[in-house]
């Protein structure tokens, strides 16, 4: 009703709703991590247990800065968003570390424009692109964090979904392969070419595909973990680079 400026606004965003279309294209924007996430229709909707995965990724920053993290001649944090979609979880991150270089890559024009409004005020940079290829060559071993929000419904499995997911969505954002895994195994090959020593790639995954996940990241060189909130359903994978020998962590 807020959101309506006329009452025949009101009555068409009703009409919308009940006829499936989700609340969040209705209105424009979806509540991630205390932030208004500009969302239009036909581009994924940050999802509320995705927020684990941001608050693991500053977790790991802050650890690494240190007492020093707050010292405006440290460097800011370097984090690339892949799969970003509205670019949900760069602006979330940006909002909670407050200096960072920021990128963000989806390969949906749609999303690209709603993440580049949506990570404006960080000074984001935004690029159209499949995974690691838009992304300036320069960042190769100077990543910090890379938040990889990847398709990792299996193929079969996304006529299973909710129709506001299905219907609504890109499936581009939703399909992940065969087994779910598809687009993660091309994110976990490249990774260690582009985190800094000791830098830390982070994406979601379903409880039953973690195993494949771990090993995924296992083989690709990272050293993988895996993290669980009950409360918001969320399994988060992640993989930290090991610095060579003679490479400074940061």
């Amino acid at each position: 009703m807020s959101a309506a400026r006329t009452p025949a606004g009101l009555a068409a965003m009703v009409d919308r709703r009940a006829a499936g279309h989700p609340l969040e294209h209705i209105l424009g924007w979806a509540e991630f991590c205390g932030l208004r996430i500009a969302v239009d229709p036909g581009v994924f909707i940050p999802r509320r247990r995705t927020e684990f995965l941001v608050r693991r990724a500053a977790a790991l920053v802050r650890q690494a800065a240190g007492p020093g993290g707050g010292d405006p001649a440290w460097p800011p944090a370097v984090i690339v968003d892949l799969c970003c979609g509205s670019g949900a979880v760069g602006a979330a991150l940006a909002a909670a570390l407050g200096r960072v270089e920021l990128y963000a890559v989806d390969v949906d024009p749609a999303a690209v424009r709603c993440a580049r409004r949506n990570v404006a005020s960080a000074g984001g940079q935004v690029y159209q692109g499949d995974l690691y290829g838009p992304l300036p060559a320069r960042l190769q071993g100077h990543v910090d964090v890379l938040a990889a929000n990847v398709p990792y419904v299996p193929t079969e499995e996304v006529g299973l979904l909710p129709p506001e997911a299905r219907d609504h969505e890109p499936r581009v954002a939703l399909d992940g392969g065969a087994d779910g895994l598809d687009v993660l195994r091309r994110v976990t090959a490249a990774a260690p070419e582009w985190l800094a020593p000791g830098g830390h790639l982070l994406f979601e995954t379903s409880e039953r595909q973690a195993p494949q996940a771990v090993a995924a990241a296992a083989s690709d060189g990272l050293v993988p973990r895996v993290a669980r909130s009950g409360t918001l359903n969320a399994t988060v994978v992640i993989g930290t680079r090991p610095a060579r020998q003679g490479e400074p962590e940061r």
